[in-house]
């Protein structure tokens, strides 16, 4: 038996926040209306085709923590980066402004993760735990397939040349020059090349980038903004 995978990012039109989270905030955290981010939410569980209780957020935090998640969860799950599942029709869902949203699936073992890498999170590991959370779950890393959603790229993302460092050392292959020729971050590339050291081939990675693109939220770009959400979950 095989598992059919969906997979979906938003962008930030088709909802009702008002600015500067227009419009399409599903992010319960950035001081938006708590009643515009309840009714976006709705709108997106209906546009999947899931019951609301059928998808599965999170309090993301900037960890390397891992939730096994068997079950819909009447709120949002703990101090967690990253959300792991066997249940069909069960959506895990993260959040991301700039930050690496990861969609990772075994369509053939029927396991999907949800992971939030963000630079500290994946400089801590947090995609690779995600992983080994899979592979307990019953997942193969050769039938592992990912996204990578829309971040803010290398071209846009400058950072000091020691934090820069800091991050090669733990996630080689992030460190990259920037549109102006200083120094950047590219995570997705980090992440892609760890993947793979992982033994997981199939990676596909969305071009778009979140500072560059005035479809997309941006915290580095707009400070104050919202949050685009990125699903993963079993047919």
């Amino acid at each position: 038996m095989s598992f059919r995978v969906r997979r979906v990012t938003t962008t930030r039109s088709g909802g009702v926040s008002a600015a500067p989270f227009d419009s399409f905030n599903l992010g319960d955290h950035v001081g938006d209306d708590p009643a515009a981010v309840a009714r976006n939410r709705a709108r997106l569980a209906k546009a999947t085709g899931l019951g609301p209780d059928r998808l599965v957020w999170m309090h993301q935090i900037h960890s390397d923590h891992v939730v096994r998640v068997d079950g819909p969860r009447p709120a949002p799950v703990e101090a967690t980066d990253a959300l792991v599942t066997t249940v069909p029709r069960l959506a895990m869902v993260v959040v991301t402004a700039d930050c690496v949203p990861v969609l990772l699936a075994d369509a053939r073992a029927g396991v999907v993760a949800a992971v939030h890498a963000g630079r500290v999170g994946a400089q801590r590991g947090v995609v690779v735990r995600a992983v080994e959370e899979m592979l307990a779950a019953g997942a193969s890393a050769g039938d592992i397939s990912v996204l990578l959603g829309p971040a803010v790229s290398g071209l846009h993302y400058e950072v000091p040349a020691a934090m820069a460092d800091e991050v090669e050392e733990a996630l080689p292959g992030s460190r990259t020059v920037t549109s102006a020729g200083t120094v950047g971050l590219d995570l997705r590339a980090g992440i892609a090349r760890q993947l793979r050291g992982l033994g997981i081939e199939a990676i596909d990675a969305d071009p778009r980038c979140t500072a560059a693109d005035p479809k997309l939220f941006s915290h580095r770009r707009d400070g104050l903004t919202g949050r685009l959400a990125s699903l993963v979950w079993l047919e």
